[in-house]
């Protein structure tokens, strides 16, 4: 009798309720995938004439559109990989602590705690930047030039402002890491509960439950919520722009010269208030060569994590 109930067909008000949900949420999906093709189109058709213009009529009166692009997009993928690489062990174990280690009382706090980092504006992280960290980490330099000054990254005067590619990667990782530690903090607490009671009467300590049972389940997670925090850095402005002293067409991986790659979103920034003409379409084209790159990033991510959830 239950199996016959259940192969009966639904109410008509409640098929209707069915074929309406279905309805607004395929319409959703359409009107997220229509605006972001409409900012691509956008970004191409307003960017295209860049890609004819002279030397003379190009910002920084670059050779061509993509010698401008190149070092900017360096730049970029510099500084965000160097904040990731900070922000993703302390918040993954931000996370782990929050999860498995601190009291309710604490571990609710440490939560509300890292939403509200998660919130702060990006120009308030900026002011600290240049106005805090700077001064502190041209000490630094001093310091990591005097005795590391044999190892590439450390290579070359250290400045004396502090205004770098790694004060800017720092500010990133701090902005970076409330992101992936929220998304990490959420992931551990899905665990089943069965795979890690089961570690724990097999006589696993807690760092081998979290070892054999918490991180194969999180994983794909992980990953997802650090390219996410990727996504956030490579299209961070007011931060950038504000910490960092660039020098034009530069590329290279000292982290403590005065001498800096620039981003492509702080260029766009501080160059898009005077530029008239053709050069606002130089920037325009900027914006779409920022859009592909964090479009390319984030497809790479969900493959990555749908490979490593394939394999649970």
């Amino acid at each position: 009798m239950t199996d016959l109930a259940l192969l009966a067909p639904l109410p008509r008000r409640e098929r209707a309720a069915n074929h309406s949900t279905k309805a607004i949420v395929t319409g959703a999906s359409l009107l997220v995938a229509l605006a972001l093709a409409g900012v691509a189109i956008f970004l191409g058709i307003q960017g295209w004439p860049a890609l004819w213009a002279s030397a003379s009529e190009l910002p920084l009166q670059a050779s061509n559109l993509w010698a401008l692009a190149g070092p900017l997009a360096f730049g970029s993928l510099w500084a965000s990989i160097l904040g990731l690489a900070m922000a993703a062990p302390v918040a993954i174990g931000v996370a782990l602590f929050i999860t498995w280690y601190a009291p309710k009382r604490i571990s609710t706090l440490l939560g509300a705690i890292i939403d509200v980092l998660a919130a702060v504006p990006s120009v308030v992280y900026g002011l600290w930047g240049l106005m805090v960290l700077a001064p502190i980490m041209a000490q630094a330099y001093g310091w990591l030039g005097k005795n590391l000054g044999w190892f590439p990254l450390f290579a070359g005067q250290p400045s004396a402002t502090g205004r770098t590619i790694f004060t800017a990667a720092v500010v990133l990782s701090i902005m970076v890491m409330p992101i992936m530690a929220a998304i990490c903090r959420e992931v551990f607490q899905q665990t089943p509960s069965s795979s890690t009671e089961a570690a724990l009467a097999l006589g696993a300590t807690k760092w081998e439950m979290i070892q054999m049972s918490v991180f194969p389940f999180a994983r794909s997670g992980i990953i997802s919520g650090a390219m996410l925090g990727l996504g956030r850095a490579l299209g961070e402005t007011m931060a950038t722009a504000m910490v960092i002293s660039p020098t034009a067409f530069f590329v290279g991986l000292s982290l403590i010269t005065s001498q800096n790659p620039n981003t492509v979103a702080a260029f766009i920034a501080q160059n898009f208030p005077e530029a008239h003409g053709i050069e606002v379409s130089a920037l325009i084209a900027l914006g779409l060569v920022l859009f592909a790159i964090t479009f390319v990033v984030n497809a790479l991510a969900r493959r990555i994590a749908k490979g490593y959830g394939a394999k649970k």
